[in-house]
């Protein structure tokens, strides 16, 4: 994976990390999680960025993780060990998320899907373009979307996290800010502009509230979920151990719908 996958650019007082896959729908690579990581503690230790932008190239913000690295696991010498290794890795990428004291805006700019969704829902501010789109689909692929699930029950409520998680279906950017998982709504073209005005309203209070208030968020109402991403992301690499995973694998990557047995 080209180190150009994840771009990483800082204005004024705030960062912005851009998932650099257009062609492949900003799909999460094992080297792009692994630089997201990365970058954001390189942002965290930075004095003069005081909040993190997140956003996609392209049209689509982010279509999950990479079919194809999903496909050549299944087929490796270790397909047990690599499945526990990118669950644990993904966990470990949304919970340093909500871990550092930083605000994290994430500017939907098209689909966010499985594990694309679970970056937005790691975040604290969502702003999201009018054609911008929300979805849990993993179990239409005869996966389970592990980290996503805890992550919008945390922000929406297990109500709503059910609906998704069991349906697979796909809701527009109106509903998706309706039940709560976008907080704003723009045109495409001002999306990264707004989410930008939206740092710096979070760079005019002191940083030591900023600190403390998101880790009231994030430690106090949130205590529990640390422990929950990790059991999901156990089910996660349990259900990719499935002949229902490696069927809806195919299927995705055959353009064509899985046949359940």
């Amino acid at each position: 994976m080209p180190s150009n996958a994840i771009e990483v650019k800082v204005y004024d007082v705030a960062a912005t990390i851009v998932l650099n896959r257009p062609d492949y729908g900003n799909a999460l690579t094992r080297s792009m999680v692994q630089q997201l990581l990365e970058a954001i503690d390189d942002l965290y230790l930075e004095k003069r960025v005081r909040a993190i932008i997140i956003t996609g190239a392209g049209d689509s913000f982010s279509l999950g993780a990479d079919v194809g690295e999903m496909q050549t696991s299944q087929e490796s010498e270790t397909p047990e060990a690599d499945w526990g290794a990118d669950a644990a890795d993904f966990r470990d990428l949304v919970v340093r998320m909500m871990e550092i004291t930083k605000p994290i805006i994430a500017a939907v700019n098209g689909p966010a899907m499985s594990a694309g969704a679970a970056l937005v829902a790691a975040s604290d501010i969502v702003v999201a373009s009018a054609n911008a789109t929300f979805a849990l689909p993993d179990v239409r692929h005869g996966m389970v979307a592990g980290l996503a699930t805890p992550l919008v029950a945390f922000r929406v409520g297990a109500g709503q996290a059910a609906r998704l998680a069991l349906s697979g279906a796909t809701i527009d950017a109106s509903e998706a800010q309706r039940i709560g998982l976008f907080h704003e709504l723009t045109a495409a073209e001002f999306v990264w502009a707004r989410a930008m005005e939206l740092a710096k309203a979070c760079a005019a209070g002191a940083p030591e509230a900023m600190q403390l208030t998101k880790r009231l968020i994030n430690e106090t109402l949130g205590e529990e979920l640390a422990t929950q991403l990790s059991s999901g992301a156990a089910m996660a690499a349990t259900a990719r151990t499935t002949e229902a995973a490696g069927e809806g694998i195919a299927a995705l990557l055959e353009g064509r719908q899985p046949v359940w047995k």
